[in-house]
């Protein structure tokens, strides 16, 4: 079964008045994604999602242009000749590095849907799991900086919803942050799991001062205080506290760089994007890695039901596996234009679709909603 075509295709939705989010990297004007769709001679089609890395443009170009040409031919259920061929060519040498491992996480994530559907498996049994729950917490775009009382009120929402876990943006001010998250602890008791992503807005100072309070409401994480490539802040924030870990991953692409972090020894968890590291074939390594080290891995999501239900077969089939991120988001029609691909449940657990491959059926005819809008998603915050 050879690989024909690979299509990307840039969607896009402006945020309505009154919807938009604002955290550590900015506040939201409109999101994209991209889909991919690999055909073969077999008439097997796969999905798969890339990250638009800001720019949807010019990964769809990239996939066309670049990668497109290195892979059809090849069999399409070969995904780790696939992903070595566009290392070597692409990622080891003189190629686009973060942008071929976004639209390269898309095309990896197509090729195991085909894989699945060809076996007639879910993707989770295809990886060697089973069909389990899985322990979500309450994230995507949401839980913005807010008055602290609205945001206690939006993360009391969430639980009502079943959910154990929610997820709070912070990296606005050391003091605002801190009153929210008390806020929220005093609000939701003891027993729900308080996240907290800073969307790399802090300084190793800020981290120096908000550490000792995330410890005070015994917070489960603090994600991505700083930049991606910022080791050395890593290294020095891991000393503060041993209450509270430190998380990062979603930018942080192929196993490669996740070496990196491990051998920084700043980082207790993990959180790689399928949609961004590489795709499920390098995912799968990268959780191997983590296990070595009992490291937990959180994979991050993306803003599709193709990334969301890649990441639930994913973590039904890692040994390490630890929450899912479910988007919450107040508006996002990517992340069921395709139905509904998880329902939280009482016990605040989520399970991964039992169809063949990723087990969603995708209809095409949704795509002339959303014409690509390229440029950035967000107004940045300086």
């Amino acid at each position: 079964m050879k690989i024909t075509r690979i299509t990307a295709v840039p969607l896009s939705y402006r945020l309505p008045e009154g919807k938009t989010v604002t955290m550590g990297i900015g506040s939201t004007l409109k999101r994209d994604c991209i889909i991919i769709r690999v055909e073969t001679d077999e008439g097997i089609t796969g999905y798969g999602e890339a990250h638009p890395g800001r720019s949807p443009g010019a990964i769809t170009a990239l996939v066309h242009n670049t990668l497109q040409p290195l892979l059809v031919g090849m069999n399409a259920t070969d995904v780790v000749g696939a992903w070595q061929r566009v290392h070597r060519m692409q990622l080891s040498s003189h190629g686009l590095g973060a942008g071929t491992c976004l639209a390269l996480s898309g095309i990896d994530m197509a090729l195991w849907d085909i894989r699945g559907k060809a076996a007639k498996m879910p993707l989770y049994e295809l990886l060697g799991g089973s069909h389990r729950r899985i322990p979500a917490y309450a994230g995507g775009i949401a839980l913005g900086y807010q008055p602290a009382e609205s945001m206690a009120e939006e993360a009391q929402s969430y639980v009502e919803q079943g959910y154990k876990a929610v997820k709070l943006r912070i990296g606005d001010t050391v003091k605002n942050d801190i009153a929210r998250v008390r806020k929220v602890r005093e609000v939701l008791g003891d027993d729900i799991d308080i996240l907290t992503d800073a969307n790399t807005a802090y300084t190793i100072a800020d981290v120096r001062r908000v550490l000792p309070a995330l410890a005070d409401i015994q917070a489960g994480w603090l994600e991505e205080p700083f930049a991606c490539n910022d080791f050395a802040s890593y290294r020095e924030a891991a000393k503060i506290t041993p209450l509270v870990p430190i998380a990062a991953g979603e930018n942080h692409f192929t196993r490669f760089e996740f070496g990196q972090m491990l051998d920084a020894a700043a980082v207790q968890v993990w959180q790689p994007d399928l949609s961004k590291s590489g795709g499920i074939t390098e995912g799968v390594r990268i959780a191997a890695m983590a296990s070595a080290f009992r490291i937990p891995v959180h994979a991050h999501s993306s803003a599709t039901g193709l990334n969301h239900a890649a990441t639930l077969h994913f973590l039904a089939a890692t040994e390490n596996a630890g929450y899912f991120e479910a988007c919450v988001s107040k508006f996002n029609p990517f992340r069921d234009m395709f139905g509904s691909t998880f329902a939280i449940g009482a016990d605040g657990c989520v399970e991964p679709p039992k169809g063949h491959g990723l087990g969603i059926e995708v209809d095409e005819s949704i795509f002339e909603k959303y014409p690509m809008v390229d440029g950035p998603g967000y107004v940045v915050k300086f």
